[in-house]
């Protein structure tokens, strides 16, 4: 009885892969059917497209029309559009910003991530004023706990070393990351030794 192959029989006279679109050839076509439907519809309906998914800062969205090949005066129109109509707000982007993201991230990570982003520093400001120091402190405290985990440090040095170190990484200030390294001793272990 003569073997079955698994693999399909190819024709005589045809190279192997052909008739087939490799993974890169898939992508470049996706490509260019993408930059085609980009010279059809105007910034402003790109732009508006983007704000559907989530909210954007003025400077990411003219990043991210100038890289989809938009020229700047259309760019420029849409982003002026957008903003007359409401859309674009850094000033609503900044406070939703540090409203989502507060919980797991300091002032100063948060500073720098709306920085990053292009939203001017007074808007930046003005939404991490809002962010009271008991807020902060609490947030601070719970992500102590969850990084601490079922750990069981030797003292409170070595929580401060350990979880302290991360908050800091986080973007929470020295005092803040201390004081929440106090609480979770002070709830697992007792008094802190200094």
């Amino acid at each position: 009885m003569p073997r079955r192959s698994s693999k399909a029989e190819r024709p005589a006279g045809r190279p192997a892969g052909a008739g087939r679109t490799s993974a890169r050839q898939a992508r470049k076509g996706r490509t260019s059917a993408r930059r085609a439907r980009a010279g059809r519809t105007s910034a402003y309906e790109a732009g508006v497209r983007l704000l559907a998914r989530r909210a954007h800062s003025t400077a990411e969205l003219r990043r991210k029309l100038a890289r989809r090949g938009y020229e700047g005066d259309d760019v420029n129109g849409a982003v002026a559009r957008l903003s007359g109509l409401g859309y674009l707000d850094d000033a609503a982007f900044a406070a939703g910003h540090v409203r989502r993201r507060s919980a797991a991230r300091g002032p100063l990570a948060l500073s720098a991530e709306l920085a990053a982003r292009g939203v001017e520093r007074r808007d930046a400001d003005a939404a991490l004023a809002r962010l009271d120091p008991a807020s902060q402190l609490a947030a601070a405290t719970r992500l102590a706990r969850r990084l601490a985990g079922n750990r069981r440090p030797a003292g409170y040095q070595e929580l401060l070393g350990t979880v302290g170190s991360k908050l800091l990484r986080r973007g929470f200030s020295l005092g803040v990351a201390r004081e929440a390294c106090r609480a979770l001793w002070e709830g697992t272990a007792g008094p802190a030794e200094a």
